[in-house]
């Protein structure tokens, strides 16, 4: 009888590109021991864990606290675990299809040497162009400005430990210091940056926590939330935002040696960090209240300490670490492009990733709304790029008998039957379409607005006090 373990290896893609795995097999042998194997080749699921709990918050948990004035406390909490869970669900879905993919071109004898697969070549590969177009369009243009908020975030930040130069400043500093991200060639060596940035969130968010509830609350303080159809749904989307993350799953999946292992890792990344954003949102909100609705960044209320400085120095690093993971699947685009991305040569692929960084620098200062557009990119790019489209995409991939009964995975055990799986797609797509992109793309975009009508673009110091102008 052949062992069960031989059994699954035998029909799932644990042996995807059996080559490419047994030259990993090797070179993680021959290094085992070394420094550099040690820190920055990395391809285990405790690499995949802390890739996704490290970058699923980053500066979105200075932001949650002015969500939960925005949509009250109650409120707050439901939709943080309420879109953990739908996030953590449609991150399973895209990893489904990407293993569902890889089998499929593996019995074709197709080889991934050298070449990182992404969003827009899986749908491409099962459902064609035309989704391939779109997965890719919004994809990019998700991760476009994704980047842009860890650079804003980074300039907002900073100034509250120098306040020397103003915010736009800044931000031309950092944009300069995050193009160094073009020389990390992949998600396989952000094993040493992921284990350190989620370190930083940690202590951040507990920070956050026990500097509130040191500090009291302010007198007078009121918790009117939620008072505005346009401020609830604006909160209520940043957090769709910050846990619709999974934008890079399909790389991290694939700089995995065992990428069939990768299901449930994002569901226990997200258990982890409800562990960080609840109860600084909970405690910063409960010591501020209302003050914190002219304050998207929480740094911005707490007193000046040598912890907070603490604080504000790791996320700058931390949001660095963030830059470069939302850039990598675009680095990665234009490298195809351009006809780079085979290479082995490093210095010429960094060469040629510069460019993505332009616009991205260029965006920064023109809209500086740190929180805002937070939102504004939840709303109308997340809620495609992460909840619609791969909710979708699953539901086409096998709509056919044939494509159910041949599936690389399953329906998962706590969700055994195609219909019952059918239903939950549905629910997300539905949800997300009218309550995410419908409400919060009314309310966000309305909220953004008035930050350009009251700052201008270009603002030279978003929210920053008056006497530092």
């Amino acid at each position: 009888m052949v062992p069960q373990k031989q059994v699954e290896e035998a029909i799932v893609p644990g042996n995807m590109s059996e080559s490419d795995d047994h030259d990993n097999e090797r070179e993680i042998e021959n290094s085992r021991l070394s420094l550099k194997s040690l820190l920055w080749n990395g391809g285990s699921v405790y690499d995949a864990w802390f890739s996704c709990a490290s970058n699923q918050v980053a500066q979105v948990l200075l932001t949650l606290p002015y969500s939960f004035s925005q949509l009250g406390m109650v409120s707050g909490v439901i939709f943080q675990i309420f879109y953990g869970i739908l996030g953590s669900w449609t991150a399973y879905l895209i990893s489904v299809l990407y293993v569902e993919y890889r089998t499929r071109k593996e019995k074709e004898n197709v080889s991934f040497k050298n070449h990182v697969i992404q969003w827009f070549e899986v749908l491409d590969g099962l459902l064609g162009p035309t989704w391939k177009a779109v997965g890719l369009a919004f994809n990019c243009t998700f991760l476009l400005f994704g980047s842009v908020i860890q650079l804003i975030a980074c300039a907002s930040n900073i100034y509250y430990i120098n306040d020397r130069f103003d915010k736009r400043t800044w931000t031309y500093i950092f944009g300069a210091c995050c193009a160094t991200t073009v020389f990390i060639p992949s998600y396989h060596n952000y094993r040493i940056w992921s284990f350190l940035g989620l370190l930083m969130t940690t202590y951040t968010s507990w920070y956050l926590t026990i500097a509130a509830l040191v500090h009291g609350q302010i007198e007078g303080v009121t918790h009117s939330g939620p008072t505005k159809m346009v401020l609830y749904f604006t909160g209520a989307t940043n957090i769709l935002y910050t846990f619709g993350g999974h934008a890079v799953t399909v790389e991290i999946m694939h700089a995995m040696w065992k990428p069939q292992k990768f299901k449930s890792i994002y569901l226990l990344a997200t258990v982890y960090v409800f562990t960080l954003t609840l109860p600084s949102a909970s405690a910063v909100y409960w010591a501020f209240g209302d003050e914190l609705l002219d304050h998207s960044n929480a740094f911005s209320l707490l007193p000046k300490t040598a912890f907070r400085d603490a604080a504000v120095i790791l996320m700058l690093i931390h949001q660095f670490i963030t830059f470069g993971f939302a850039c990598t699947p675009l680095y990665f685009v234009w490298e195809k492009v351009v006809g780079v991305h085979d290479t082995k040569s490093m210095c010429l692929r960094a060469l040629a990733r510069l460019p993505v960084v332009i616009p991205i620098w260029f965006l920064a200062i023109v809209f500086p709304f740190f929180g805002p557009i937070n939102s504004a990119v939840g709303a109308l790019l997340v809620s495609f790029t992460v909840y619609i489209i791969p909710s979708l995409a699953h539901m086409l991939t096998y709509r056919k008998a044939s494509a159910r009964q041949n599936a690389a995975e399953k329906p998962p055990f706590f969700l055994p039957s195609w219909t019952a799986m059918y239903v939950v797609n549905i629910f997300v797509v539905s949800w997300v379409l009218v309550v995410g992109f419908g409400f919060g793309g009314w309310a966000s975009m309305t909220n953004f607005i008035r930050q350009v009508d009251t700052f201008g673009l270009f603002a030279k110091c978003y929210q920053c006090p008056p006497t530092k102008h």
